[in-house]
């Protein structure tokens, strides 16, 4: 028989072996520390970017940049505002091509990865190789420009910002990679022992398992085509296609343009102009507008990041 104080002695020793892989109050209350400066870092220079575009220009001017300003004031907003439906119209359109650009890169991707990680597929190296060779090389702007202009002709439509963006030779290795470490090879063995073909191997095994790392390779993608300005300063000419970066690009360029342009900067009406346009915080509300969506939709994808870290916990 056992003694009575053995029972409680090995849990004693049990709790003394769990507290192995617990954080002390002293280490816990530091790394709050950290995460708090961490977090100020973070939200500070945001909270700066809202004040200052709420910051008249004579403050400005005579403050700088700061989160007490003397005037605050709606003129950057209402000079947005005043620009008419292309703004709004740059939004729809900028939103169409993110997210159907984006889906339609996450199903051709997928399906790369997916194909290249089958290790019993023929012509497996050939294809990864072709990934590795377009991230190594690449034609440049000239070239590319003569494709889509002369011979696809999709400059001026939405496919100049959804057809040449479609494949990521990156983001696909990253696929790849994440189907070869967290989905068991077991899985789809077993499913092929059963009858199932690749689609439904696919769809209904893969993707399941495979969602943390469709986040990750989307919000890439999300956030890469949201910020895409170039493309429609190239190739769009037709307002109702041109994107909200480039939209607000030309608009503040207008602005330095007239502010340092001394023909009409030396005029009664050119004065009186420069007087009414932002300058600053113009800036920073166009900046506040464009990053707000992007702040959305992190905390759509965090969910799926966090679901990841546990998909590779599965022993076989």
């Amino acid at each position: 028989m056992e003694k009575a104080g053995q029972p409680a002695k090995r849990r004693q020793n049990a709790g003394g072996n769990g507290n192995l892989t617990q954080i002390s109050w002293k280490w816990n209350s530091i790394f709050l520390v950290i995460l708090f400066f961490g977090t100020l870092i973070i939200i500070l220079p945001l909270l700066l970017v809202v004040i200052v575009s709420f910051t008249s220009q004579l403050s400005i001017a005579n403050k700088g940049y700061t989160f007490f300003p003397d005037e605050w004031t709606l003129e950057a907003y209402v000079y947005l505002v005043k620009t008419g439906d292309a703004l709004f119209d740059s939004y729809a359109i900028t939103i169409f091509y993110t997210v159907a650009g984006t889906l339609m890169s996450l199903s051709v991707m997928t399906l790369y990865a997916y194909v290249i990680a089958q290790r019993f597929f023929v012509f497996r190296k050939f294809l990864t190789w072709l990934l590795f060779f377009t991230m190594l090389f690449g034609g440049g702007l000239v070239p590319s420009y003569i494709l889509n202009v002369r011979y696809l002709r999709i400059n001026d439509s939405v496919w100049i910002f959804l057809l040449p963006s479609l494949m990521s030779g990156f983001n696909v290795i990253i696929l790849r990679t994440f189907i070869k470490t967290t989905i068991p090879e077991a899985f789809i063995e077993s499913a092929r022992i059963d009858g199932a073909g690749h689609f439904m191997i696919f769809f209904k095994i893969v993707l399941p398992l495979f969602k943390a790392g469709i986040a990750t390779v989307g919000l890439f993608n999300v956030v890469s085509r949201w910020n895409d300005w170039f493309t429609g300063m190239l190739y769009i000419d037709k307002p109702k296609l041109v994107p909200l970066q480039t939209v607000l690009i030309k608009l503040q360029n207008t602005i330095d343009f007239i502010k340092q342009n001394a023909a009409v900067a030396g005029t009664p009406d050119g004065i009186a102009l420069l007087r009414t346009l932002p300058s600053e915080n113009m800036r920073m509300a166009c900046t506040l507008i464009v990053i707000l969506p992007i702040l959305f939709a992190y905390p759509f994808f965090q969910r799926y990041f966090v679901s990841g870290l546990t998909v590779g916990g599965i022993k076989e």
